[in-house]
């Protein structure tokens, strides 16, 4: 029987589940009973159900939007190009602040191949210990549609500043590497990843999880 990590959330951290849920409330015109970070997992549920998954990723989409003004993207976008520094100080800043979303992470070292073609050694990745999102969800399509492949398209995208994720649905790890453009997603092999032993949908797919497909 898998046991679920309890994590303590400081006042920080429950005002940033309580803005993100908010948020994501928003998106559905929807609400949920549950609290806290309990409330958030309901939510990205919630906003599975009935969509296809390119219409998750755009749900969350919107949500990331929402959080960041349009001038500032620009700004950002226009102002900070992809350099070695701005991805490391990505890293620094998303391990420090993220820690309520998928739980204990640190800035680790990674081989980036830059959009010059060249391979760097730089400090500009995060790994993630156990993805507090993925544990909680047991999922693996809400942590595909409703987390990586829109954070890597918002960051890329909208911030200009690639990043690829990495999920590991063997231990619940998960490494995000800024700097490193994405690969598309039909190239992915995250999307022939069967669903997890205790998903709770119980329509188990061990061809790839039929979220994915949707």
């Amino acid at each position: 029987m898998h046991t679920v990590e309890i994590h303590q959330d400081n006042l920080l951290d429950r005002l940033f589940i309580w803005l993100f849920s908010r948020k994501m409330a928003n998106a559905i015109d929807s609400t949920t009973a549950a609290t806290g970070y309990e409330g958030f997992v309901d939510l990205s549920k919630q906003i599975m159900q009935g969509r296809s998954a390119q219409e998750q990723q755009a749900a969350v989409a919107r949500v990331l939007q929402s959080l960041i003004p349009a001038p500032i993207l620009w700004v950002i976008r226009t102002v900070f190009s992809p350099t070695r520094l701005v991805c490391v100080l990505n890293a620094w800043f998303a391990a420090q602040m993220f820690e309520w979303l998928v739980g204990p992470c640190e800035v680790a070292q990674a081989e980036v191949k830059g959009l010059d073609g060249e391979v760097r050694s730089q400090p500009s990745a995060v790994h993630i210990k156990k993805c507090r999102y993925l544990e909680e969800s047991q999922c693996v399509g809400m942590c595909v549609n409703m987390c990586k492949l829109p954070t890597q398209t918002f960051f890329t995208e909208k911030f200009g500043i690639p990043l690829t994720m990495t999920p590991n649905f063997e231990d619940l790890s998960c490494e995000m590497v800024f700097g490193q453009v994405p690969i598309a997603a039909e190239a992915d092999d995250v999307m022939d990843q069967p669903c997890l032993s205790e998903c709770p949908t119980g329509t188990l797919s061990a061809s790839g999880c039929h979220k994915l497909q949707v």
